[in-house]
């Protein structure tokens, strides 16, 4: 947070609210909403791409994310105006991705490794691929942890190198910083392919040029500890899933940071000098992935896709606090979704009417240390003697979403469902973010109209310019013209924000009559 160039702050129910500055005023997003211009900006590029409206998507998220997040995923897409048939982990996405030639090959079963180091998060998942089916068999990940970190790495570096060669520090300008970040970003790319690269930076902080090399093997020893942190996860992957790593058939590199030579070069010694493979793209397997799954869902698939399966498992276990602040485990992690377990609870008190269970999520035995996702109340219980049966249903969606039931002992139907899930958002502050994203959309369009006409007065008046140069005027009517052609740029360049469609065609017609006047 300290290296973002805007604020963040918590709201409501502590949920962090980032601070923008939007036409002179301060403005507060929630992630959801930042997260929905994401989506909304994707969906018009692919409308324009294929030519024509867009309504349904499968959106990929990183394999740890929790039911939190998964339906804080859903609520974005609902705010940017899209119906999102299912959402998948990233890896399992690769993995379709990466089987669909074996698919179409016919092979065998296999089991792959998906290494997935992208520019936020890193994930693991091992799955196994037969003839259609693709198996999630065990997921690791690290929400902290990716290509921004070696780039954090690297500029706090040159922000230290920088301090003691010139005395200064530049820790608290937002917008050094992000010069520098992006400077560090492309020359992590150019370590990829070379041993040595320059970093450049005019005025980078009080007018002060900046300039240094890195090498290659400078950037690997900057972020030694993370890579091999990169290698503990798959470690665990691989003890989580109950395989070895000769068992391993394949290796698939998904995300930008997994070209790094030094995180290649770990995981195949990792894996006992296993050969990687890099015939997708890293770039593009993960979309590839949930546009297939996608042609599944909606019934538009081939052939070649329509006969293919896709398994996953929750990354987190899901339970309950019980007596002791114990855990007690109802869905274990790694257990394929979807899925529907049945519990049988007992009231503790004599004549209680009404139970409260705590549903959680995580990994600890200490209830209170996972996280919280609601608090499930069953009322209208008959009054007897402790001990009384209570049935509790948890039903895991393909999604990852849950849904805790409580059935009807009388009349065998579903009393009531609940979505677990404390950080949701409601209908009210859905519609009302919806309400806002169009106006923002509006918004961007009317900017776009301002810019496009900016633009064509720009490229009139350097017409302009041009023409003047070749005319035969006099010198009287050639100064003339050129002091208002001068007299419009200077308006143009003093601009701090982009001025109505209107002032431009008002100074364009201007120019037009006066140079006309002028030419004869």
């Amino acid at each position: 947070m300290k290296l973002w160039p805007f604020k963040v702050t918590p709201g409501a129910d502590d949920r962090p609210l980032i601070i923008v500055t939007h036409k002179g005023k301060e403005k507060q997003f929630t992630a959801e909403e930042i997260s929905s211009m994401v989506l909304s900006k994707m969906k018009h590029i692919a409308e324009a791409y294929i030519g024509s409206t867009v309504t349904d998507a499968v959106i990929t998220v990183p394999a740890h994310f929790n039911l939190s997040q998964r339906q804080a995923t859903i609520d974005a897409g609902e705010i940017a105006g899209i119906n999102v048939l299912n959402i998948i982990t990233e890896p399992a996405a690769a993995a379709i991705a990466y089987g669909l030639d074996l698919h179409s090959a016919g092979s065998d079963e296999k089991n792959i490794l998906v290494f997935d180091l992208g520019g936020g998060t890193f994930d693991v998942a091992v799955l196994t691929i037969d003839k259609g089916n693709i198996q999630v068999r065990a997921t690791c990940g690290d929400s902290h942890l990716g290509g921004k970190d070696f780039d954090d790495r690297m500029v706090n570096h040159f922000m230290e190198e920088f301090k003691k060669k010139h005395k200064k520090d530049m820790s608290g300008s937002p917008k050094a910083i992000r010069r520098l970040r992006t400077v560090c970003e492309k020359a992590k790319r150019v370590l990829s392919s070379n041993r040595e690269t320059t970093i450049e930076v005019d005025s980078l902080f009080e007018d002060i040029d900046y300039s240094t090399t890195i090498t290659r093997s400078e950037f690997e020893e900057l972020n030694s500890d993370l890579f091999a942190k990169c290698m503990k996860t798959v470690e665990k992957c691989l003890r989580d899933a109950k395989m070895k790593k000769n068992t391993l058939d394949d290796v698939v590199l998904v995300g930008g940071s997994s070209r790094i030579p030094k995180v290649q070069q770990m995981l195949s010694n990792f894996l006992n000098g296993k050969e990687l493979c890099k015939k997708i793209n890293p770039d593009e397997a993960v979309a590839c992935g949930a546009a297939v799954q996608a042609a599944i869902l909606s019934g538009r698939g081939d052939d070649k896709v329509r006969d293919l399966m896709l398994t996953e498992i929750t990354p987190l276990s899901l339970g309950l606090g019980s007596m002791g602040d114990k855990m007690w485990v109802v869905i274990p992690r790694n257990t394929p979704i979807p899925t529907k377990v049945s519990i049988r609870c007992y009231t503790a008190h004599d004549n209680q009417t009404y139970a409260s269970f705590k549903v959680y999520e995580g990994e600890s035995s200490i209830a209170s240390k996972n996280h919280l996702l609601a608090e499930y109340v069953v009322d209208g219980i008959q009054k007897a003697l402790k001990g009384v049966p209570i049935e509790l249903c948890f039903n895991l969606r393909a999604n990852g979403i849950l849904e805790v039931s409580e059935p009807d002992t009388r009349t065998g139907a579903e009393k009531s469902i609940t979505i677990v899930n404390s950080g949701r958002l409601s209908r009210d502050e859905v519609e009302k973010m919806m309400k806002e994203a169009n106006e923002f959309a509006a918004e961007d369009e009317k900017h776009m109209e301002k810019q496009k006409a900016r633009n064509d007065f720009e490229k009139y008046f350097c017409d302009m310019r041009n023409f003047i140069g070749k005319t035969n005027l006099s010198s009287v009517d050639r100064r003339r013209v050129e002091y208002e052609i001068n007299k419009a740029f200077q308006w143009l360049d003093g601009q701090t924000e982009v001025a109505e469609v209107r002032e431009y065609e008002k100074k364009k017609m201007e120019l037009t009559a006066l140079i006309q006047n002028q030419s004869g």
